[in-house]
């Protein structure tokens, strides 16, 4: 007889709270950004629902800024299991003057995904948005329910939060309101690439070493790309490096690192000292940006 692990019960835990999104709500979506915990939320979301198709659309705020090996890995996801997937895009926001581009050494679009979000939400009157964040990335998460209200505005109030007693999980909402639902809220890091090594799950190729482009800034590894601020004595050079979390590239550094395999990748997680969300610039602008960000829309 199979003993049952502590990944099973978070497996099956967070099957239950897809269900329960699917049965509490009319129009859910699941937010996909092409990393690897929006793509466990795709496999979790697979055995759900098994044998039916996932219910419910992908979203993707695309940047314009993106790593081209994961909106690559992106569209090759959706074709193979036949997937429904939106894509809205933060230039068309820029275009229209709805937000504005950010210049100079820290500029990034991140943050700017926050209108593009909202305007979907009520382009489709999302009442629902499934997300892949963890407890464990940054302490603004960690004050999150698995259901967590946003108002007519799309704003979170971390001091009115519903408690989440025994697994019950109240999805009534007031006219205008959504919910975001966070389905493997309680994962850690290692648990999602424990769980990617398990199911043999295929994530994009910058989650392993290989070797680019980059230059240093801040004791950070950044990409030698047109999108991302470079000063000129900032010198370019080859080195071999890997992604642990997968934004746009403007405010995502890499990790120097020769782990080529899931194996190898899930060693270097158990000895690291650094946290996942330690080469994102965007947490790093003030102790509470993260905070911030949520009670404006963000993810």
């Amino acid at each position: 007889m199979k003993q049952t692990t502590l990944i099973d019960h978070k497996e099956a835990a967070s099957i239950h709270i897809l269900r329960e999104v699917a049965a509490q709500f009319e129009r859910p979506v699941l937010l996909f950004s092409g990393g690897k915990d929006s793509i466990t939320l795709v496999r979790l979301a697979q055995k759900a629902f098994y044998p039916a198709k996932i219910p419910f659309p992908l979203l993707h705020i695309d940047t314009g800024h993106n790593f081209p090996e994961t909106i690559a890995f992106r569209d090759q996801l959706v074709e193979e299991l036949g997937l429904t997937l939106i894509v809205r895009q933060v230039q068309d926001a820029i275009d229209q003057g709805l937000v504005k581009e950010e210049k100079g050494r820290y500029a990034s679009r991140n943050s700017l995904q926050t209108v593009t979000l909202l305007a979907a939400i009520e382009e489709f009157k999302f009442d629902a948005c499934i997300g892949g964040a963890r407890r464990d990335e940054e302490k603004a998460r960690a004050k999150e329910r698995v259901f967590s209200v946003r108002d007519d505005f799309g704003q979170w109030d971390e001091k009115n939060q519903r408690p989440e007693l025994f697994d019950m999980l109240n999805g009534r909402i007031d006219q205008g309101q959504n919910v975001r639902a966070f389905p493997i809220s309680d994962w850690t890091e290692l648990d999602v690439w424990e769980y990617i090594r398990r199911e043999n799950i295929q994530i994009p190729s910058i989650y392993f070493a290989h070797q680019r482009e980059v230059f240093f800034r801040d004791g950070l590894v950044w990409t030698a790309n047109e999108h991302v601020y470079r000063e000129p004595h900032e010198q370019v050079e080859s080195h071999w490096v890997r992604f642990r979390t997968v934004g746009d590239m403007t405010c995502t550094a890499a990790v120097l690192s020769e782990a080529k395999t899931l194996d190898e990748v899930v060693a270097e997680i158990r000895s690291s000292t650094l946290s996942e969300r330690g080469a994102r610039i965007d947490d790093k602008r003030s102790e509470a940006a993260m905070e911030t960000r949520k009670k404006a829309g963000y993810f």
